[in-house]
């Protein structure tokens, strides 16, 4: 028996299962499994178990070739579709092979032998990643909810699936404070409903604060990761961009969008835009934009909607009391210190070869560097090495692109530089390096 054959014969068992069994949906297969099966979003019966299918599945390169070697698989070359010859044989040489906490994380084949094994299906389908999740079913509900005339809407909300997401949270150094108030949301998604028993409603919305480059954004996304959830993302200066037209309708779209995405997370960057809005002369349309952003707020829950709302500032000190008091925590994200630094470091170079490395010394001259600068830091270390045909750093290599970073950033931040500014900057690329880009 070989891993390739007993992921085949899964995923052939698991198409006729599901087929036969109406009271199962697209939440009850494991996701690979969906994947071959969406069409216009939704997963119609019954399932085709082809080569294609089974490939694009289990990733087998030749699925028939795996399996055909065993007594009770044969192959249609008309429907391309594999076949067992005898099912109960099929079923048993599966259930031999398989333990039960392999079973049970695929909550189709849970539900069939749930009264002959140790196996929950509903702790199955409650820890497969749902249906909602999945681009193929975020794409539908996008071309369902926003027309051609509302093509403008796409700038506003950009949606992540989670098998999209590259970064976890095992990639992010995190600060004692946000691995708690991470710790705190996990456990709040995974016990609404006592949660709900108990009338505690008003959790699940966080408000995330620091500069840019200290990982706000990637939190979020990695969050998402790991909870197997979609991530809804909104840019608030995109509601001024005079392509979105209704702006109080997008806003309203967003939350819908994100409540028919539920279980998701929706992070809403740049939150202090709202206190801009509320104290300046705007436009009346954006006005009313901002007004409906907060009463959505108000309306939206974790725990009745299955939404877990994340706010983002670079710029705190301009957030108002109306801002401050929708968010049930707030989450600060400083600047790394040293220790932090190192272990940026240590993160970012995990696939790279330096000789004599030494993150500690490295993170000591890089005083008020982002996880993000750092990773630029980098950038240009290896880039300089390459340009010497080298694929192995040295501990200079790393110095001297310090050095070049802070010199750069030095003269970014400059109100004036003597001497023919524009060919400076030209030269030097300035502006594509410093503490002010978009990771946030």
């Amino acid at each position: 028996m070989t891993d390739q054959e007993l992921s085949v014969v899964e995923f052939v068992l698991t198409t006729l299962t599901y087929t036969e069994n109406e009271e199962l949906d697209a939440d009850d297969l494991p996701p690979s499994y969906r994947a071959p099966f969406w069409s216009g979003g939704t997963i119609d019966r019954p399932l085709s178990p082809t080569v294609e299918a089974a490939r694009q599945a289990t990733g087998v390169e030749r699925p028939w070739e795996a399996i055909s070697g065993l007594m009770f698989t044969d192959y249609d070359d008309f429907t391309d579709e594999l076949e067992f010859t005898d099912r109960s044989m099929a079923e048993q040489w599966y259930l031999d092979r398989v333990d039960d906490e392999a079973l049970e994380t695929n909550p189709t084949l849970a539900a069939a032998f749930e009264d002959d094994h140790d196996v929950s299906y509903e702790l199955a389908r409650e820890t497969n990643r749902p249906a909602r999740a999945d681009r193929a079913f975020i794409n539908a509900l996008l071309e369902e909810y926003f027309d051609e005339e509302e093509d403008e809407m796409l700038d506003l909300v950009d949606v992540r699936a989670p098998e999209e997401i590259e970064m976890s949270l095992d990639d992010i150094v995190l600060t004692a404070e946000q691995e708690r108030e991470i710790q705190k949301i996990v456990k709040a998604i995974e016990h609404r409903e006592y949660l709900a028993n108990i009338g505690l409603r008003e959790i699940g919305k966080l408000l995330f604060v620091g500069p840019p480059g200290t990982g706000k954004t990637s939190v979020a996304r990695a969050l998402a990761g790991k909870l197997g959830l979609a991530c809804v993302e909104v840019k608030l200066s995109m509601i001024t961009s005079q392509y979105l037209g209704e702006t109080a309708k997008n806003v309203d779209k967003t939350f819908e969008v994100a409540k028919r995405l539920s279980p998701c997370i929706l992070f809403i960057d740049e939150f202090d835009f709202v206190a801009k809005t509320r104290s300046s002369d705007e436009h009346a349309a954006i006005k009313r934009a901002v007004n409906t952003l907060l009463k959505s707020i108000d309306e939206v829950s974790l725990i009745r909607d299955e939404v877990l709302l994340i706010g983002a500032t670079n710029h705190p000190d301009q957030l108002d009391a109306a801002a401050w008091r929708r968010f049930d925590e707030i989450v600060n994200f400083p600047r790394p210190d040293a220790p932090m630094r190192a272990d940026i470091l240590r993160i970012i170079t995990r696939e790279m070869d330096i000789a004599d490395f030494d993150p500690d010394a490295v993170a000591e001259l890089t005083d008020g560097l982002t996880g993000s600068d750092l990773r630029l830091v980098m950038r240009e270390a290896v880039l300089e090495a390459l340009t010497e045909e080298r694929m192995t750093l040295t501990q200079n290599d790393l110095l001297d692109a310090v050095k070049d970073f802070e010199e750069r950033d030095t003269l970014k931040n400059l109100d004036m530089v003597d001497g023919d500014h524009d060919a400076l900057v030209a030269g030097g690329s300035f502006e594509s390096d410093g503490h002010d880009h978009s990771h946030d």
